[in-house]
C-alpha cells in the first residue's frame, strides 16, 4: 500500500475492508483517546493542541482519503502536504514510534482484521518515518 491505497480494479480498498466511514473515525477517535489517556505517549500527547478535536477532524479526514475513500481532506484544505505540516515540530525516532505504538492499539481496539493490520502497520510505518525531522 502506498499513501494513496492502490487497488486492482474489482479489489477493496483498505477503508472499505475497514468498514467505510463509521469505522475509520472510530480508529481515530480510539486511537487520540489512547493518547491522551496512556502516559507512554506524553511525547506525542504534548505536540498537540490542548484540546484534540481538531486533530481528530482533520486525521478522519485525511485517512479517509489515504485509505482509500472520500477524498474529505483534499476537498477541504487542498494537498495535504504532510511532511511539510509537521516540520515546526520537532520530531524523532521516539515521537514515530509512539505514534505508531498508538496507532497499532488503536487498530487491535477497534478490531481492525489481522490481515489488515499488517499491511497498514507498514504502511503507517513508512509515513510515520518520513515525518520525522531529527536523528533521536
Amino acid at each position: 500500500m502506498s499513501e494513496e491505497e492502490q487497488t486492482q480494479e474489482g479489489q477493496a480498498t483498505a477503508y472499505e475492508l475497514l468498514g467505510g466511514e463509521e469505522k475509520v473515525f472510530a480508529l481515530v477517535d480510539r486511537f487520540y483517546d489512547l493518547m491522551d489517556e496512556m502516559p507512554e505517549y506524553y511525547g506525542i500527547r504534548k505536540l498537540h493542541p490542548v484540546t484534540l478535536d481538531g486533530s481528530r477532524s482533520k486525521l478522519k479526514m485525511y485517512l479517509s482519503g489515504w485509505l482509500g475513500g472520500p477524498n474529505l481532506y483534499i476537498e477541504q484544505f487542498g494537498h495535504p502536504r504532510l511532511r511539510a505540516r509537521h516540520l515546526p515540530f520537532s520530531i524523532g525516532m521516539d515521537e514515530r514510534n509512539q505514534w505508531l505504538a498508538c496507532m497499532y492499539s488503536a487498530m487491535e481496539q477497534t478490531g481492525v482484521p489481522e490481515e489488515l493490520q499488517t499491511r497498514l502497520q507498514e504502511a503507517f510505518f513508512g509515513t510515520a518515518d518520513w515525518m520525522r525531522n531529527r536523528e533521536n
